[in-house]
């Protein structure tokens, strides 16, 4: 093993010209700079000065081991210098809207634990209205869904709203559009409501249910048509064929309550701002 501690010695020897000049240097004993020299010598099986009663100078085994040296102290101090930084430490509250927790969501928690792995996160999956409501009422230090209005939180994208159905699936002209949708007070389910309503058309709740996986389901099933944001229609559901209304476009953003300004959250805040979102 190369010790750090002989190779300060040996490289204050190799640089000063002289065991005396070190040991100054290192505020050591000339003797104890001798015995680091003479344990490094031992350990690497070669002879590193040449001494005489003038000078000290470095045998080609000498002249090698500085570059080694230089490398190994360097390696040292990066390693010290990496675990001497401030950690981050605590817990963010973070809330995601339904839609985003199989998208781009669980890479980028990857990439802030792998950044900061001594922050534990709490992860609350809602409707984004409930969101909302439990960010104002402090329950939550971030959220990650969509913004009701322009004045939320920092837009990551903006993206339509399209109607999807099981393939194939075709509306009965005139008969009342049926509907897959989230529970109120659900954005999407209001949406589509409002266009409905807009051009006059007739509707019935097919089913609905708090979970995207079960919309997906009743989606496939043939229940009704469903609403999403184009960028997270679940596998096996395609765009429906019919005279249905056109929908308007839908906000994601993330939102920070009291504590987002710093620590842990606003790291968070942070990465997901930096994210490469649809």
């Amino acid at each position: 093993m190369l010790d750090p501690v002989w190779l300060r010695s040996f490289l204050a020897v190799a640089e000063t010209g002289g065991f005396t000049e070190a040991a100054r240097r290192l505020c050591l004993g000339q003797s104890t700079v001798s015995q680091h020299v003479r344990r490094l010598e031992q350990a690497t099986g070669r002879q590193l000065f040449v001494r005489d009663t003038h000078s000290v100078k470095l045998t080609g085994d000498g002249e090698a081991l500085t570059g080694f040296a230089h490398n190994i102290l360097e390696q040292e101090r990066l390693a010290m210098a990496y675990f001497a930084r401030p950690e981050l430490r605590g817990k963010v509250r973070l809330g995601v809207c339904e839609d985003l927790v199989l998208g781009h969501l669980p890479a980028t928690l990857r990439r802030f634990r792998a950044t900061h792995p001594l922050v534990d996160l709490e992860l609350t999956v809602e409707l984004s209205s409930l969101l909302h409501d439990r960010l104002a009422a402090g329950g939550l230090d971030l959220v990650l869904a969509k913004r009701r209005t322009e004045a939320d939180g920092h837009l990551l994208w903006r993206e339509p709203l399209v109607w999807v159905g099981r393939p194939g699936l075709r509306l009965t002209k005139g008969e009342p559009v049926p509907l897959v949708v989230y529970p109120e007070p659900s954005l999407t389910r209001a949406r589509a409501l409002e266009a409905l309503r807009a051009c006059g058309m007739q509707w019935r709740i097919g089913c609905w249910s708090d979970r995207l996986n079960g919309l997906r389901a009743a989606a496939l099933a043939g229940l009704g048509v469903a609403v999403f944001a184009r960028s997270v229609v679940p596998e096996g559901l395609v765009p429906v064929e019919g005279e249905l209304p056109p929908l308007a476009e839908v906000d994601f953003a993330v939102l920070g309550g009291r504590r987002a300004g710093h620590g842990p959250a606003a790291a968070l805040a942070e990465l997901i701002i930096a994210a490469r979102w649809p």
